[in-house]
């Protein structure tokens, strides 16, 4: 992999991640026009989503500093409706969780297989994404408050789904809680800290899996060349991030529907 590979894949991944379009279709896309394969090389896979994370994490910090403030302070644990907001707000997160742990546990190979079985699933997904972002723009939200357990539970349904390549987690997340009444100015925030405790297990597993490896699987690729794509994955999430919350919450997901209509349909088309 060259170092402009690495800058547009690094910028590709920090973008998509955020923006619902699809980071995995568009890697995918990207990967079958320059000939280069991330999925096939463990470590740069590792770095880009380390790097996506990390920008959560900058652009988010005050939310997570928040809850963890309030689940190290004193309240009453005796039932759910005692504890604080931001411990429920916690426990909500780890609910999401559940659909997504289940798939990596018992599906990985499942849809590992599905990433390498070309763009034609990839661009059928994006068609989804576009009717999925359509409708929950059309729909009229019943704006709750806050995000209750149920409705965690079935937007992590959402972000197990969106393994697919091509089904835009982000975008999956973000429209069923829209579907289910949620306020769009909480669901940015919640989808993308619900992905920081299973993108860091899943660059945990892909790590012990890299050590097991031949080094052939990973040479070609020097530490300039991981640096760029941490980088510009860094940046572009960074960016990324900002400006996702401000459009989820102005509510103008429309107009990505209408951008995943026409990047499926050329995919099928190409595919």
């Amino acid at each position: 992999m060259s170092w402009i590979e690495s800058l547009l894949m690094g910028l590709l991944q920090g973008l998509t991640e955020f923006l619902p379009i699809s980071s995995s279709g568009h890697l995918t896309i990207a990967s079958a026009l320059f000939g280069v394969n991330p999925e096939q090389n463990l470590t740069f896979t590792i770095v880009v989503h380390i790097a996506t994370v990390l920008s959560t994490l900058v652009i988010l910090w005050r939310e997570i500093v928040w809850i963890f403030k309030d689940l190290f302070t004193g309240q009453s644990w005796k039932s759910y409706d005692s504890l604080n907001y931001g411990t429920k707000y916690a426990i909500n997160i780890l609910i999401s969780m559940i659909p997504v742990g289940i798939v990596g546990l018992l599906l990985k190979d499942t849809v590992e297989r599905i990433f390498g079985s070309g763009l034609t699933i990839t661009g059928s997904m994006l068609l989804v994404t576009a009717l999925l972002l359509a409708f929950s723009y059309f729909a009229k939200p019943r704006q709750k408050e806050t995000i209750s357990r149920w409705h965690a539970l079935w937007i992590g349904v959402a972000q197990a789904i969106a393994v697919l390549p091509g089904l835009s987690r982000s975008g999956s997340t973000i429209a069923t809680g829209l579907i289910l009444g949620n306020r769009k100015e909480n669901l940015a925030q919640f989808s993308f800290l619900m992905v920081i405790p299973p993108v860091l297990g899943e660059a945990l597993l892909d790590a012990k899996d890299l050590i097991g490896m031949d080094a052939a699987t990973t040479e070609g690729i020097s530490a300039g060349v991981l640096l760029i794509g941490f980088l510009a994955a860094f940046l572009a999430g960074c960016a990324a991030c900002k400006w996702m919350i401000s459009i989820v919450s102005k509510g103008k997901l429309i107009w990505f529907a209408v951008y995943c209509a026409i990047a499926g349909t050329l995919t099928l088309i190409l595919s």
